[in-house]
């Protein structure tokens, strides 16, 4: 597979939560954790589960992230 995004993380799956329609995985990669929220569809079509080594792929155009001090 050949995608032209360049913030691609290789990692292993750490957890799975289903949800009825959504499924939150998490993935380490590099010392990260990762949270991705997916269809619970594809959960099931790609047979995702702890320990699959996985690749993650962050297309965006912001993450923002703030905290009052």
């Amino acid at each position: 597979m050949m995608i032209s995004a360049r913030n691609q993380f290789k990692g292993t799956i750490k957890n799975v939560k289903l949800g009825t329609v959504m499924a939150e995985v998490v993935v380490e990669a590099g010392g990260m954790e990762i949270v991705s929220l997916i269809s619970l569809a594809s959960v099931e079509s790609m047979n995702l589960k702890v320990g699959d080594t996985v690749t993650t792929i962050i297309k965006s155009t912001e993450v923002m992230v703030a905290k009052e001090l």
